[in-house]
């Protein structure tokens, strides 16, 4: 989607999305940056204004937040492909 769209569907003002993508708190597509961002960007911009504003976690917080959440999805998506492998054809 658009940055415009995403602003819309995430809330956020412009300047604290150029914040974000500082911080690297946000990754749209690295090829498109304009129109790079998905849907699990937006749920990402939500789940960070609620750390910040309904829990108060401060900017180094959510730093180890989002690494944590991010390692979490990493280990998920390997245990994932490790299932499917080991399911695979001869291993029944």
């Amino acid at each position: 989607m658009k940055r415009e769209e995403f602003l819309t569907r995430s809330g956020l003002e412009v300047r604290t999305l150029e914040i974000w993508l500082e911080q690297r708190w946000l990754l749209p597509d690295a090829e498109d940056v304009e129109a790079g961002f998905s849907d699990i960007d937006v749920a990402r911009a939500h789940f960070i204004r609620d750390l910040q504003g309904g829990l108060g976690v401060n900017d180094p917080g959510i730093d180890v937040i989002l690494h944590l959440v991010d390692q979490l999805h990493g280990l998920r998506r390997a245990f994932s492909e490790l299932k499917e492998g080991q399911s695979g054809p001869g291993n029944e």
